[in-house]
């Protein structure tokens, strides 16, 4: 059994923060955007046009810790060391001792994306051999075709590509996106990223599912211009993004964003308006898929 421990605080202490209290005995320690799938939520670090920033403004600090009788105590004397409050609260919750890799496996079972497309985690054999499967392992990167949006994506490639078409996935995670257009029969395939674990799963990804793709870092320049564009990243990213994207859109291209709650399509919408109009295309659980067309 283990004690998982959660607590927020400010950007400026966030990693200090997490040195404590792996110095306090922690056996990992993570840091996420305790704002993140709400309207406040902070774009990714280093995106092209976001400020530098070290970290989320409202970040959420997670200790996995072994079950000692003074844990509480260790942790509080952690925290006022750094110069925080000890009071601050702390969210703990038991953690039972698991075969994670056997448990992350059993999370993942085959999708069925439509009668011809589905997602098929490397450990399963295909539901559908004559399908279009995208065998996927998920790795550390974003993307195993569970997600609203990445299905909302699927779905718009399955009815948007055309044997040749050019093909970018801006934020391409895991490469399911651009893995699934190249089998649906697209040209030159590019797949971008900021995180280079992305970077690397999609490879690993393209060559289980014997596809070539052009993987970049996002910091990479890049003159080309495509005839499909697909983007399934965060509503502040894309926002910042609008520029970048629609430049890399061919005349006659067409462009389709998601990772976007439903509540925030106009904001989106109106910052893609002076380079290209935008529209809600689909919905499903409360994400939309904006499209556009160059």
């Amino acid at each position: 059994m283990w004690v998982s421990v959660a607590l927020e605080t400010d950007a400026a202490h966030a990693e200090v923060l997490s040195d404590a209290l792996m110095a306090a005995g922690a056996i990992s320690v993570s840091v996420e955007d305790a704002q993140a799938g709400t309207e406040l939520e902070t774009p990714q670090f280093g995106e092209p046009g976001s400020p530098t920033t070290p970290i989320w403004d409202v970040s959420r600090v997670i200790a996995l810790f072994e079950p000692v009788p003074d844990l509480i105590d260790r942790i509080k004397q952690a925290i006022q060391e750094i110069g925080l409050d000890p009071h601050t609260p702390l969210r703990l919750e038991d953690v039972a001792e698991q075969d994670w890799v056997r448990l992350t496996q059993s999370q993942f079972d085959p999708i069925r994306i439509s009668d011809r497309l589905w997602i098929v985690p490397s450990w399963h054999v295909a539901p559908d051999p004559t399908a279009i499967n995208l065998e996927l392992d998920p790795g550390l990167a974003f993307g195993t075709g569970s997600h609203p949006t990445t299905r909302l994506c699927l779905e718009w490639l399955e009815t948007t590509i055309t044997p040749g078409v050019s093909v970018l996935d801006y934020g391409c995670g895991s490469g399911i996106l651009a893995i699934a257009a190249k089998k649906l029969g697209a040209g030159e395939t590019a797949g971008v990223d900021i995180d280079p674990a992305a970077l690397t799963a999609a490879a690993d990804n393209a060559a289980r599912n014997q596809v070539v793709l052009r993987l970049a870092p996002s910091s990479a320049p890049m003159a080309q211009r495509f005839d499909v564009v697909v983007a399934n990243i965060l509503t502040n990213p894309l926002m910042l993004l609008a520029p970048l994207l629609t430049s890399r859109l061919a005349p006659g291209g067409k462009l389709a964003l998601s990772g976007v709650l439903e509540t925030q399509a106009e904001q989106v919408i109106a910052a893609y308006a002076p380079f290209l109009p935008l529209r809600v295309g689909a919905v499903h659980e409360g994400w939309v898929r904006l499209e556009g067309d160059r």
